[in-house]
Parts: structure tokens; sequence; C-alpha cells
């Protein structure tokens, strides 16, 4: 090995690059979908809770909670949580944190421990105990690892708590959320009377963890859960008659990895096809080297040598390059991580698992053998399989390289075509990602921005406190300069899910009605013209849509259609609930164009309040902007940068409340790039995977017909000595390498249509069978191929027949 530096250096980096590039993917696989939950008996936690009709999530209203708890027989211990946001405003600039309230039975269905102090108890949480438990994350940024901060208080929303404990630095929940949503801090559930109310009876906001006794299997635990559903639905009030629900139980880690498995596999496909292509590579340069070893061979055979002596003599160079190549292959798999994890989608779950750890180095280290082994055996095998004699003569000095010609070239045969799938699956990401960005996301997201905001509760309890604060905020904006128009909403597209509401059209009968959801938005001021939604009937609220005049809405393009196709939406009356309700009745004034969270899902139904009127008039039953408490979102448009109208945006609000803490202050094209950064990644990412696949390939191409043309250098000289012209030399050189690529081609064109229902689910507006990705990716394939025999081509035409001649 010392006397071929080069092949060496070759092969420890190929390895090393296809190593490291799987290794950093199978970290995220392990850390994400493998690694258990950081609980005890973690295969025992589940999900609990109702399913209705064809929803996949799992969740329970308040009232609930107590029903699942004490009539279920299948768990050891359950209890409930629910995802907040809290005002934090003390020890420095206010901010708005994520949290959760929990039930303190789910520290004990958990099983974990504080790293200080305690987790609070029943008894606080059912006496509305203002106490807290801090993550590891505030004591380190909030606290500086201060050890007296038991017994500190901290102000949420503006009220003060005591902090109790301090969770240790993995304890992570609830985990279905991404980066930017982990809880920094967890308060008592302390269900409120108003919480547990027949008017919330339909408000599935809250979630469930629970434990399954020993020896109850998850099967016994669903039929356990189903059963209380059947009691909970009998007792449901007349406004929910016709919502059916059954009971629920899923594997926990199993509802928080669900969402990033398909994206997890097709990485994982991705990366394993560059190092199925490094590793075809690695075989075709130790198979040049063994046939140039093969007179080397052939004497230490005939003076007595066993063949597995060889073999093994192979076997251990190979393993010795692939552990190189492995510890190099760590070396850039942990670098290739730190830039990863950077560019995770947010919504990523279990982000803070993903590491390098003993189970991703043992990976790594299992991978290297097995490549190592594979490498190597086969090539030495193949130059072993030629003639002893012929290889001792010295006329046969080429026959042995031109007999393994076949094996070269099959192996280039399947590294092409490995590529081109590959590559195809890449162009095809890139086209669907084009026809997303070529998408109207329905309204127009330049010159926008837009903020978070939560009003404390303990300071603004009233809807007219609300309605005050939305009122001076946006007069004091509107009077700025530069201001085109200033609006506020519950919910904005391209920020998060917008909460969902029943309802029912004038004229239907509880007979014939069947539960309809559809996004809801309460608005004020001008929302529609300062986020640029387009009116296609009626008309926009106005500030006479207020308190004491007949409730009226605005629904979608898509919802008018729906519920009343050939229709004139406006001047039609529907109302939240079932027929039943006895709600009153909204008039529709105007129709708006559809929104979209995201520009690849399709247009939907939703419709719009005026934030005064539904809660005088709908009472309990009036949607609310946020799940804890009041607040939305500013928007505002200016015909200046959305940039510079940050400090104005500050000040207004601070002009009204001195102590608010603004989230997510942004121009509305960042907040929609958020949205699909996830597409993004996956183009970026296997785009990457195919450009280094297709470098690969090319250089494997390059050293195969190279060594083929150095194989075959007295023949070219006897064909140039017979007055065959350069040309034709250097032609039939390039010939040979396209047919090559022709034929991988094919096999590379079946290979995708076999994967296309892999990757179907990750296009939009593009179909994996479209005839002009196979068409682009075999023209970039036969175009590689012919730049990468090009210059072994013309070593070829540049063969002096003489000095070639009298080498033989």
């Amino acid at each position: 090995m010392s006397k071929a530096p080069g092949y060496v250096l070759a092969v420890v980096v190929m390895l090393g690059a296809g190593i490291g590039t799987t290794t950093a993917i199978f970290s995220l696989v392990e850390g994400v979908l493998l690694r258990p939950l950081p609980f005890q008996d973690p295969g025992r936690l589940v999900a609990l809770g109702d399913r209705l009709g064809e929803n996949t999530g799992i969740s329970v209203t308040a009232s609930e909670l107590v029903t699942y708890e004490k009539e279920t027989m299948a768990f050891a211990s359950a209890g409930g949580y629910t995802r907040m946001t809290y005002e934090l405003s003390s020890g420095g600039r206010p901010e708005v944190i994520h949290a959760a309230r929990m039930e303190a039975r789910v520290f004990e269905t958990l099983s974990v421990q504080p790293m200080l102090g305690r987790v609070f108890t029943e008894q606080e949480d059912e006496a509305h105990a203002p106490v807290v438990v801090i993550g590891y994350t505030m004591l380190l940024n909030r606290f500086h690892r201060d050890p007296s901060v038991l017994g500190s208080s901290i102000v949420l929303d503006r009220k003060t708590y005591t902090i109790v404990g301090v969770m240790p630095r993995n304890f992570e929940f609830p985990l279905e959320t991404g980066r930017l949503g982990q809880a920094q801090l967890w308060i008592p559930m302390s269900l409120t009377a108003e919480e547990v109310s027949e008017g919330n009876a339909g408000d599935w906001r809250f979630n469930m963890v629970a434990r399954l006794k020993d020896g109850v299997s998850l099967d016994q635990g669903g039929e356990d859960a189903n059963r209380v559903a059947d009691k909970i639905m009998r007792d449901f009030p007349a406004k929910l008659a016709a919502v059916k629900i059954r009971g629920a139980v899923a594997p926990l880690r199993e509802q928080v990895a669900d969402s990033a498995r398909p994206l997890l596999r097709t990485l994982f496909l991705a990366v394993a096809i560059v190092l199925l292509i490094a590793c075809v590579n690695v075989a075709i340069l130790m198979l040049v080297r063994a046939i140039r070893r093969r007179r080397e061979y052939a004497v230490r055979l005939a003076l007595g040598a066993g063949a597995m002596v060889i073999v093994r003599e192979a076997l251990a160079e190979g393993l010795l390059l692939s552990l190189l190549g492995g510890a190099l292959g760590l070396a850039m798999a942990a670098v290739a991580l730190k830039t990863t994890l950077v560019l995770l989608p947010e919504s990523m779950p279990r982000i803070d698992a993903i590491g390098m750890d003993g189970a991703v180095a043992a990976f790594a280290l299992l991978l290297a053998v097995a490549t190592g082994a594979v490498c190597s055996v086969a090539p030495a095998f193949a130059a072993m399989r030629t003639d002893l004699l012929e290889n001792l003569r010295e006329s046969g000095r080429n026959s042995a390289g031109t007999s393994h010609a076949s094996l070269r070239s099959t192996l280039i045969v399947a590294e092409i075509a490995i590529a081109m799938v590959l590559l195809t699956v890449s162009l095809a990401l890139v086209r669907s990602y084009q026809r997303m960005l070529a998408v109207d996301p329905g309204f127009r997201p330049d010159h926008v921005l837009v903020a978070g905001y939560q009003l404390p509760l303990e300071q603004y309890m009233t809807g007219s406190s609300e309605q005050r604060f939305d009122r001076e905020v946006l007069d004091c904006i509107a009077g700025k300069p530069g201001i085109a128009a200033v609006g506020m909403a519950g919910a904005l597209p391209a920020t998060e899910a917008v909460p969902m509401a029943d309802y029912t059209i004038e004229g239907a009968s509880i007979a014939s009605w069947k539960m309809k959801f559809a996004p809801f938005t309460l608005t004020d001021g001008n929302y529609f013209l300062a986020m640029g939604i387009p009116l296609r009937e009626g008309r926009y609220f106005t500030p006479q849509d207020k308190v004491g005049v007949p409730l009226v809405l605005i629904v979608s393009e898509s919802l008018a259609k729906h519920v009343w196709p050939g229709q004139d939406a406006v001047g039609k009356r529907m109302h939240l609930g079932n027929p039943e309700s006895g709600l009153p009745w909204a008039t529709v004034v105007g129709v708006v164009g559809d929104t979209k969270r995201s520009r690849d899902e399709p247009g939907r139904d939703q419709f719009y309040f005026p934030i005064e009127q539904p809660k005088s008039l709908y009472g309990n039953d009036a949607p609310d902007k946020l799940t804890n408490a009041a607040g939305g979102y500013i928007v505002l448009r200016s015909a200046l940068p959305p940039e510079q109208m940050e400090r104005t945006l500050r000040a207004a609000v601070a002009e009204v409340d001195p102590l608010l803490a603004l989230k997510q202050v942004r121009p509305m094209m960042d907040a929609l790039a958020n949205v699909e950064t996830p597409r993004r990644f996956n183009t970026e990412l296997i785009g990457a995977f195919a450009l280094g696949a297709l470098s690969l390939a090319v250089s494997g191409i390059y050293a195969v017909v190279a060594f083929s043309v150095t194989m075959r250098r007295q023949e070219i000289a006897i064909r140039m000595a017979l007055g065959a012209e350069r040309g034709k030399i250097a032609r039939m050189v390039m010939i040979g390498g396209v047919k090559l690529a022709m034929l991988g081609c094919g096999l590379g064109v079946a290979g995708s249509i076999a994967l296309s229902n892999v990757v179907r689910s990750f296009l939009f507006g593009v179909s994996p069978m479209d005839p002009m990705l196979y068409a682009l990716s075999a023209s970039v394939m036969l175009l590689l191929t012919m730049a990468a025999s090009a210059l072994p081509a013309a070593r070829a035409a540049a063969t002096e027949p003489n000095a070639a001649l009298r080498a033989m």
C-alpha cells in the first residue's frame, strides 16, 4: 500500500465520503425513529384519547380528561396536557416562551424525576397553585445555572409563579413539537370551571399520555379506550348529537415520529444509493489493482501458495482501507451533522436526541467492515479466475485485463443506472419545487410585516379590554407614515394551524346533517387589505360590523362553491354547531379568495368573523383566537421594505402596553418560506446527494475507460500501423463509453419507475412517471459519460505506434 499512495488515497476518500454521508443520515434516523424515548420503559407509553371521523389525530376535551382517567382499566396511570405560550416578563426583556399545562399525573406516567427540587403535586393542581417547573434550557439561559433558583419567582402572563423544580437536560415534553415549539416550563393543568363546562364540550385541544399496565397489550388498551369513548358519546350535549368518536390508543413514539418517517426513509434511501456507487467505484479500483498484480498472483500460485492465502491478503488490505475510510467517514459525519441540524425543518421532532453516540459509531464500524469485505474479496477472486499459464507468459500480459472487461463494464453499467435513479428523483423534486413556487398562495406576502402577540389573562380578563387594546394598536399604527393598511387576525396562513369549528347552513335538518369542520379566523381592522386577500363577491368587514348589529361573516371561495354550488353565497346564512344548537344565524356579506398555509396545499373551506361580534352573541360557543388567552397577529402592509417597519410596529405596541412581548416579528415572505422549508430541504439535500452520485459515477467511468485504453495500447498501435486514423480511434473509445451509458440509462429508467411510488408523496404538480424527467436524466448521463471518456479517447488517439509496438 505504501507503494501506491494515490490508490490508497482514492479508496479512503471514496469510502469516507460514502460512509460519512450514510452515517450522518443514519444518526437522524436513529435519533428520531429508532432511539427509545428518554423515559422509563418507553415501550408501554401510549397516546390516549378520541379519534373524530377520518381524523388520524388523538385528542380529548377538558371534561374527558377526568372520564378517561377514572373509567379506563388498562392503564397504570394517565395524565393530560396541552401546549401553551406565555409572556415571560420577569428578569429581563419580556418574551413569549413555549410551555405546557400538565396534570401532575403526567410526571408519574412518564416516570421522570427533576434534576433539582420536585414536580408539582395533584393537590397543587386541584388548588390552582401558582407553581412552575422549569427546563434545563431556562436554568441555563435565564438563571445562569444558579443553584438557588428553587423558590425564586417568575412572572407568566403578569401572574407570579414560584419555581419548585428543574427538569434534567434531556427532558422534552410534549414530544410532537419541533425545534421552535419545545416547552421550556410546565405549570399545573388546573382546569377552570369554564373549560369543563358544557359550552366547551366540543373543544378537542387537550392530549393524554398513559402507561399500559404490565401484561396489557396495545389492542386491549384500545378496546378499553373505545369502551369509555362510547360512554362519553352517549353523554354528549345536544349540540354534539351528530359527532361520532372512537377511543384510540397509539404508541407514543409512533405519534411523535409519524410525520418525520417518510422524509427520513427517503433520505436514507438516497444516501444508500450514494454509498452503493462509492462501493462500486472502490470495487473497480480494487479490480484494476488486482488485475495489475495478476502475474504476481500467478507466480505465487505456481510456487504453491493457496488461493485463500491471496484472498485473505486482499481481504486484510480491503478491511484496513475501509477502516481508514470509516474513521474519515465518522469525522465527516460529525461535521455534516452539525450543518444538517441547522438546516432541518423546524417541525422535525426530537432534534435534541440527534447526535453521534455509540449506536451511530457501531453502525459506521459495521458499514466500514461490510464495504471493505465486499469491495476487496470479489475483485481478488475475479483476478485469480484466469489461466495460470497464460498469466505466466509474457505475451499474456494483457489477456487477463481484457478477460475482465465484461466485469468492469457490468460495474460501470450498474453505477450509471444507480446514479440515474437518484438524478431522476432529484430533477423531479426540483421541478416540483419550481411548480410550488409558481402557485399563488391566495394572498400577497410582499411588503407585509407580521408580529404575534398574546394578552395576559391577569390584565385582559374581559372582552372589552381585549377590544380596547386591539383598537388602540390599530389606530396608533394606522397613523404612522408609510402604512398602507393594518389589521389583526387570530391566525395567519403560513404561520400555524388555523383553529377549526363546525357549522350548519340554513335549511339543514338534524336528520341529514353531517358534522363539517372548517378553519375560522377572527379579524379586525383592514386585515384583508393588509394581507392582500382578494374580494370575489360582496364586501369586506366595516367598522359598523360590531356588537349590537346582526352577526355577519365572510367565507372563502371554496366554502361558497361547496356549500352553495351554482348560487350566490352573499346573503346566505349559517351558524356554528348543529341545526338544533339554537345559536344565532350569521349572514354572509362577502366571499374572498382561498388562502393556503403552504403553496402545495389545495384551497380549503374557511370563514371569517369580525372580532367584536362572536363573543357577544355566541357566548361560550364563540370561537376564540388562541387556545389559552386572547391574542393573535398584527399585519402591517407598507410601501417600505417590511424590515424597516419593525421599529415602527414595536413602538406603536409599546405605546399601548409597554410590557407586552411580541413574537415572530418577521416579513410575511419569511413566514411563507419557513412553511415551505421541508420541501426545500428535501430538494436541496437530495440534489446534493445526486451531485455526489454523479461525481462518483463520472470518476468511475473515467477510471474504467482510461484503464481499458491502457490495456488495449498494443491493439490500438496495431490498428494505427495498419492505417486506422486517429479520429476513428478516438471515436471507438467514445462509442464504447456511450454504449455502456445507454445500457445503464435503460436500467436506470426501470429503477426509477420501480421507485416512483416511494417519491410520489414528495412531489407537487409533477408525475414521477413524466417522460421528460427520464429523457433529461438520460441526456445528462450521456453527456457526462462522453465528457469522462473524452480524455482517455484523446490519449488513445495520441498513441505512437512505433513506441507501443516496440514495447510488445
